[in-house]
């Protein structure tokens, strides 16, 4: 199960040598895996601290505020590269769009209901 969390993360590092190997900008690579990483530290700070809040509404505060401020991180990096290397920032979004396509797929599975056989009718 673990693995499967961190499916996004083994994605960037394979990344790299396909990255290499097609000769694109590393830096490209690079920022949209520090910044991946980076959103994901957040994430987990965030949803310790909405965890341990007992009114709902900081509850839903944290997450949503989570969710909004992770996406800008990720995006504001891409423009930033994208502003001083056009292909490292191409680079950039479209390995962020594949990992984040996989950390989606597996947040969804892993969030599925476990028994599909109790389902009213």
């Amino acid at each position: 199960m673990i693995f499967l969390r961190q499916l996004d993360v083994v994605l960037l590092l394979l990344a790299l040598p396909i990255f290499l190997a097609a000769d694109q900008p590393p830096l490209g690579w690079a920022a949209t895996t520090i910044a991946w990483i980076g959103q994901k530290a957040l994430q987990a700070a965030l949803e310790r601290k909405a965890a341990n809040s007992e009114d709902p509404k900081h509850f839903f505060r944290f997450m949503a505020g989570s969710l909004i401020g992770r996406s800008w991180l990720l995006a504001l990096t891409i423009f930033a590269v994208g502003i001083v290397d056009r292909d490292a920032g191409l680079a950039a979004a479209v390995l962020a769009l594949v990992v984040f396509t996989c950390y989606l797929a597996i947040s969804l599975i892993m969030r599925a209901p476990q028994n599909h056989s109790e389902r009213p009718l």
